[in-house]
């Protein structure tokens, strides 16, 4: 810190000898202890002349004594609730989650495959539903494996106490692969360079590492082919720190192509022959949410229920009907007013009222996931048990509706964005997608409330 001349002069004579300070040391000779005495004073009396400028800005004239003893002022304090004010402001928009209908839909599922094992997907936070939640739900199911997307899944999965292990659907990062290894949890295995390193470092902490060989039917994402395999084998002989547990592949036209489908059903059959003549294999996992509803694949003993688990089928089946949709989605009116002919509504004004319209704002957009491709499509919201069609195009915190067939819609009603009344098929009909997308858009802003 640099210190003004005139406050060394007038602490330098303050150190000198003198008559009335004869124990001053050194006749203006300057000690360590005097110069940080000259720092401190500065400091402090240029901290004083700064809060007090700030203060005479705020009208609020008064000399701050040191620092230590600063009472702070009124606007400093900070902000209590009313005992009449609520302490949080209820939402806008929110999801219903009926975990019992989760476990229903599991027990569905097991009586339509009859299969010996099962594996829920839970990856993208269980779909939306809540990641944690939902295992914790249906961790006391006899369930072989949880469906992840990732490493970050498989964390929060071990963190929320489940017992069931993670299954690690997608490849993982070489530096994600250590703590696999340390905690048993299962990942596919597509390369020969990720085999080496899972042997390597099972060795490293003496353990033995069971591994799933994912192979590629058709897919295209990932997997051996089948040429691929006489070399796998060979090969997997040597890592002797790796053990073979599992088989699995992936259907991607078990919902739109059954005769692409059942190709892939023989190509893994065929796989699947071949690996068993060198060695055992306790899993053997294709079927996904449609397979496990509507095809027969005879190596198949553990099912991977993704969709359906959450109360929709992919495809037409009689198992349908008995499935239970899990999630219903809310929001409410926030504003509502009749608007005159010739009115624009929302960005762009591409819808214009055609007569006095009463007309809703809802508190919901695409920020929240309600998606933006919905406008102009037909898509709609309940009002007080009417179907109020949406008006112009999505914002992003907020959408119109008219509501001109609801004449006791008013601000603070609930509206049914997605539930009994709306399924989550016909928005995605309607936004020109799929359930998943529907499902795994619903934003973080958006609270979840949990039955069983």
């Amino acid at each position: 810190m640099k210190i003004p001349y005139s406050l060394l002069r007038r602490h330098n004579a303050a150190a000198s000898p003198s008559r009335d300070n004869p124990a001053a040391p050194g006749s203006g000779t300057w000690n360590r202890r005097h110069v940080l005495d000259a720092q401190l004073c500065f400091s402090r009396s240029v901290k004083e002349r700064l809060t007090k400028i700030r203060l005479e800005l705020r009208g609020q004239r008064r000399t701050i004594p040191c620092a230590g003893s600063v009472r702070r002022p009124s606007f400093f304090q900070p902000f209590r609730h009313s005992p009449t004010m609520p302490a949080t402001s209820p939402p806008r928009a929110w999801a219903e989650i009926d975990l019992g209908a989760i476990r229903h839909n599991l027990n569905v599922v097991k009586q339509a495959a009859k299969g010996e094992y099962y594996m829920p997907v839970v990856k993208a936070g269980a779909y939306g539903h809540g990641l944690e939640q939902v295992c914790r739900t249906l961790d006391s199911e006899g369930i072989a494996f949880f469906g992840v997307a990732n490493v970050g899944e498989a964390r929060r999965i071990s963190q929320a106490g489940c017992r069931t292990r993670p299954y690690i659907l997608g490849p993982a990062f070489p530096e994600e692969r250590e703590e696999i290894v340390l905690n048993g949890w299962r990942s596919f295995i597509s390369t020969m360079e990720e085999a080496a390193h899972y042997n390597s470092l099972a060795r490293l902490y003496g353990k033995t590492l069971p591994i799933h060989l994912s192979v590629d039917t058709g897919m295209g994402r990932g997997g051996f082919l089948p040429d691929q395999l006489e070399e796998l084998l060979s090969r997997l002989v040597e890592l002797d720190s790796l053990h073979l547990e599992g088989l699995g592949a992936h259907l991607p036209c078990a919902d739109e192509d059954r005769e692409i489908t059942l190709r892939q059903i023989s190509r893994f059959e065929q796989m699947a022959a071949r690996i068993r003549e060198k060695l055992p294999l306790k899993y053997c996992h294709l079927a996904n949410s449609a397979a496990s509803l509507d095809y027969e694949i005879p190596s198949n003993n553990m099912c991977r229920p993704g969709l359906v688990l959450y109360g929709f089928s992919p495809i037409p089946s009689p198992w349908a009907a008995q499935l239970k949709p899990a999630m219903a989605l809310f929001s409410r009116l926030t504003v509502v007013r009749t608007l005159p002919e010739g009115h624009g509504i929302s960005y762009g004004g591409t819808f214009v009222t055609d007569h006095p319209t009463r007309v809703a704002t809802v508190g919901i957009g695409y920020a929240d996931g309600y998606l933006r491709s919905l406008a102009h499509k037909g898509a709609r919201v309940m009002v007080d048990g009417v179907s109020c069609p949406l008006l112009g195009r999505v914002t992003m915190d907020q959408i119109m509706v008219d509501v001109s067939r609801a004449p006791h819609a008013e601000p603070g009603m609930t509206a049914e964005i997605m539930g009994p009344h709306i399924p989550v098929t016909e928005l995605a009909e309607k936004a020109g997608t799929i359930s998943w997308e529907i499902f795994t858009g619903i934003g973080p802003r958006v609270p979840r409330h949990y039955t069983h």
